[in-house]
């Protein structure tokens, strides 16, 4: 099978020219509390084809016979692994760890993920984003996201001490505890654009009867909506400086699905926008684990989203809003940011475009002139989140928040046995059933390898680590397979996307005994 995969590869190889990188640090700059945190990308299967522009590599460039020690490495360099205090004098944290990885199909990465504790209201935020069309409309959205939701949970009297800071030139008291990755980085020069904008959102809530902030739930919908509506205005209004007008529309014209979870005193609200998913693992009583969704997709798969799509549009345009599985044809998730082009007048689009054209390469910003068939009646897509909730019992013991690169190699059941197993350390095995004792003596053998397989000790500390260990190297008989594994980590960059999907996982721990 794998010699088959190099051969395919090394026919389709071929030479091109590097991408440009996104420039280093933002709005953490203004509200990060905290000195000794560090503050701070081709088109998706979401789109379609190969993004130009993008380093691709000849057979000569690659080698396949990775060794263990490489493969680590690949696998371990963005990994992140933070213990949160108990006690912090404002009550027990339900969070007790969590760790966090992703690994790169596409270059640059288009996922992103964030997590921050809420400094002015209660619990913490975590959310992975998955961007497409490019990484620049998920990386803002990771940046100031969890900063609208937790301004509209605090109360009001915690937004005026925020405006008269504003209004007097003083200190701004901190909004969030960022946990950042060493190799994460920040829209600098959209930092002051970022900061008015969140002035102006909680100047809106002072004016209206904001009280003692919304509940998680009403947040989540809230800030969700009025980001989507802010990166659309950014893009359209007139800027000053010329790299940061280009950094807005870049961002409006790309997209990102979204799913964020807010773990508190009172459970877990997660708000999903997209094909991200959020599962929680929990320890039956037997010491067996299940998994039990948080979110559900907003794909072709989920049929009522597929009707609530096709209910907002004249009938004329059932059998064409979505077709061959994506919205137009064209998109795979049926919410997300951004993605204006599927909510702007074609004449927006063109204008916006078209002032552009004299100043900047449309093409280095991921932005092209086409049309989307069929479209008649926009907007065809929003970023109005789908929020559950979710009681904490005492057998709940972690989440996984997940792009849809790893739920598109490993299913809830399965990622919450490999989270489960290397949690325990136990290997819960089913008894050979009455059909499997009638099997041959080869087939007998198979059984028992993958069962073998199933109980091998766990080659990484880190859980998100080995949630994308598992997922890219998983052999015929759930064993890792590491030649699999090697080929994968190994593709050249013009090559990886077609076999897999860039891949970010957070592993939430809970304080099951508060």
């Amino acid at each position: 099978m794998w010699r088959r995969l190099y051969a395919s590869i090394l026919q389709r190889a071929s030479k091109g020219t590097d991408f440009f990188n996104a420039p280093q640090c933002s709005l953490l700059e203004v509200f990060h509390p905290s000195p000794h945190l560090q503050p701070g990308q081709q088109l998706h299967t979401h789109t379609l084809g190969i993004q130009p522009g993008r380093c691709l590599s000849t057979h000569q460039d690659f080698d396949f016979q990775l060794s263990r020690i490489q493969i680590n490495s690949i696998l371990r360099s963005n990994e992140q692994s933070v213990s949160i205090p108990e006690f912090d004098g404002r009550g027990v944290k339900l969070v007790k760890k969590f760790e966090s990885n992703h690994l790169a199909a596409n270059t640059p990465n288009e996922d992103r993920h964030s997590a921050a504790i809420c400094l002015q209201a209660k619990g913490m935020l975590f959310g992975v984003f998955d961007g497409h069309g490019g990484w620049a409309c998920a990386q803002a959205v990771s940046e100031r996201l969890l900063y609208y939701i937790t301004i509209a949970m605090m109360p009001k009297s915690s937004l005026e001490e925020l405006e008269v800071c504003m209004e007097h030139g003083r200190p701004v008291p901190p909004i969030l505890q960022w946990y950042k990755h060493h190799a994460d980085f920040n829209y600098r020069d959209s930092a002051s654009l970022y900061i008015d904008h969140l002035r102006v959102f909680w100047q809106e809530l002072l004016n209206e009867e904001h009280g003692e902030g919304m509940c998680p739930s009403d947040a989540m919908h809230y800030a969700f909506r009025r980001l989507d509506a802010d990166i659309s205005l950014e893009a359209q209004v007139p800027l000053s400086c010329d790299l940061m007008r280009s950094t807005a529309i870049q961002v409006a014209f790309a997209g990102s699905t979204a799913c964020v979870a807010h773990i508190g005193p009172d459970g877990i609200h997660v708000a999903n926008a997209g094909d991200c998913r959020a599962v929680l693992g929990v320890q039956e009583a037997d010491g067996s684990w299940s998994a039990m969704p948080l979110s559900q997709d907003h794909n072709f798969q989920n049929r009522a989203e597929v009707e609530r799509i096709r209910g907002q549009h004249p009938s004329s345009e059932r059998d064409t809003v979505i077709t061959d599985e994506r919205l137009l044809g064209v998109l795979m998730p049926l919410r997300a940011f951004g993605d204006v082009r599927f909510k702007w007048s074609h004449e927006l689009q063109q204008s916006i475009l078209d002032g552009l054209e004299s100043r900047v390469d449309l093409e280095s910003l991921n932005l092209y002139h086409y049309t989307l068939p069929n479209y008649l009646t926009p907007p065809y897509l929003d970023a109005v989140p789908e929020v559950t909730y979710h009681k904490v019992r005492p057998q709940d013991r972690f989440l996984i928040l997940g792009t849809d690169g790893l739920w598109d190699e490993l299913g809830n059941e399965e990622a919450v046995r490999l989270i489960g197993e290397h949690l325990s350390g136990i290997h819960v095995q089913a008894p050979v059933s009455q059909s499997e004792r009638q099997l041959k003596l080869g087939q007998m053998h198979k059984l028992l390898l993958k069962r073998q397989a199933r109980a091998s000790p766990a080659t990484d500390s880190n859980a998100a680590t080995h949630l994308i260990r598992h997922a890219l190297g998983t052999g015929e008989y759930g064993e890792l397979c590491q030649e699999r594994l090697a080929s994968m980590l190994a593709l050249p960059e013009d090559l990886a996307r077609m076999y897999r999907d860039d891949i970010t996982a957070t592993v939430v721990y809970l304080n099951h005994h508060s």
